[in-house]
């Protein structure tokens, strides 16, 4: 008997998905479990698998096409048996390609971006190049990717439902550049800046665990587990996978988990449990040359941690000066969910974590 097979819904938050890439065509056989599409839903993809044992009757949906959750994309059934035509117009040999496709220097743009992780920036050529290639002139109109629309709306969201406050504080960082350093000689995996930040972040909300809350009608939630998302960037946006129980992992640990999602990021690999789970944010563009900037709070979680370049400063040292390094850290927090005194002493804990590596690294 014929099976409609449905786009899925894999996450809470989902409401639609874009197909990528269609992984059989009209006659295959497939087994309950097999991989038939790649889905593209909110800022991640996934590979679907089928839901059930048969024959491919139908294919319903087009390479590019965005559909709800629930909406039919392929018909299943038994190898000789005659399923009616559907109305909606199927490729025979699998999914099409859409009428106008991306320029391939996009995808290329986004293997060139790295991240907001104190890693290294695309060459100047490469930069000026893909710029050439896929920057818009003067007086163009340029319309939102689907990726964009997302980040528009939940940034809007934030904006008009989050009352939030904000605190900055100078951190110095001259033992933390020195410790990075030491422990890069010796680790199998190169340790970032943003690495101790999300280590001393996730130690930190588990001394303050309101940090962690999510207001749900008249209640705040308190996670079960600690999650730092990271800001990563990509050809058309701003992706936030998540480094799951960072307050049980080292800064090593960490580094390679980061690594794992920043290379999925790239790749348009990120799926959507990557996305999943975060407390609070870790956004960093000092390597943009930043000092400071207050970010705007991710909806569902209780704060977002802005961190800027790190700067030589010269400071009183006894009857002398002395230059030490120095970086601003500038907090956003939901003033529904915490006071502005609790989320002081996190954020000056936290603080102090990182002026003293050692004591938690």
């Amino acid at each position: 008997m014929a099976t409609e097979v449905k786009l899925p819904q894999v996450s809470q938050t989902m409401e639609e998905g874009t197909i990528i890439e269609c992984k059989v065509k009209v006659g295959d056989e497939v087994k309950k479990g097999d991989i038939i599409f790649e889905i593209e839903a909110e800022k991640a993809t996934f590979e679907m698998e089928s839901p059930a044992d048969g024959f491919v009757k139908q294919i319903l949906v087009r390479t590019g096409q965005t559909l709800p959750v629930g909406a039919p994309i392929l018909i299943l059934g038994d190898k000789d048996e005659e399923v009616p035509q559907n109305s909606i117009n199927s490729p025979k040999a699998g999914c099409a390609a859409p009428a106008a496709a991306e320029p391939q220097a996009v995808g290329k743009l986004a293997g060139k971006v790295k991240t907001f992780f104190g890693m290294e920036k695309p060459a100047k050529d490469d930069t000026q190049k893909a710029a050439a290639a896929v920057g818009p002139a003067l007086g163009a109109t340029i319309p939102l990717s689907r990726f964009q629309k997302i980040t528009a709306q939940r940034m809007l969201k934030s904006k008009q439902e989050i009352p939030c406050f904000y605190l900055t504080v100078r951190v110095d960082v001259t033992k933390l550049v020195e410790c990075r350093a030491k422990l890069n000689q010796t680790s199998d995996v190169e340790v970032a800046y943003n690495d101790f930040i999300i280590r001393a972040v996730a130690v930190g909300l588990g001394k303050f665990p309101i940090m962690t809350g999510r207001l749900a009608g008249d209640k705040i939630t308190l996670a079960d587990s600690i999650g730092v998302g990271l800001a990563v960037a990509v050809a058309d946006g701003l992706v936030v996978p998540v480094v799951r129980n960072a307050g049980r992992k080292d800064v090593a640990e960490i580094a390679r988990d980061s690594k794992v999602l920043i290379e999925k990021a790239r790749s348009n690999k990120l799926s959507p449990s990557d996305l999943e789970g975060g407390c609070i944010t870790v956004s960093n563009l000092g390597t943009f040359g930043i000092d400071s900037f207050i970010p705007i709070v991710i909806p569902g979680q209780c704060s977002i941690l802005g961190i800027g370049r790190i700067i030589d400063t010269c400071v009183p040292d006894g009857d002398d000066f002395a230059v030490r390094k120095s970086m601003n850290m500038t907090l956003s927090v939901d003033h529904r969910i915490t006071s502005g005194a609790y989320a002081a002493q996190f954020l000056d804990f936290v603080r102090k974590l990182l002026e003293e590596p050692s004591s938690f690294a």
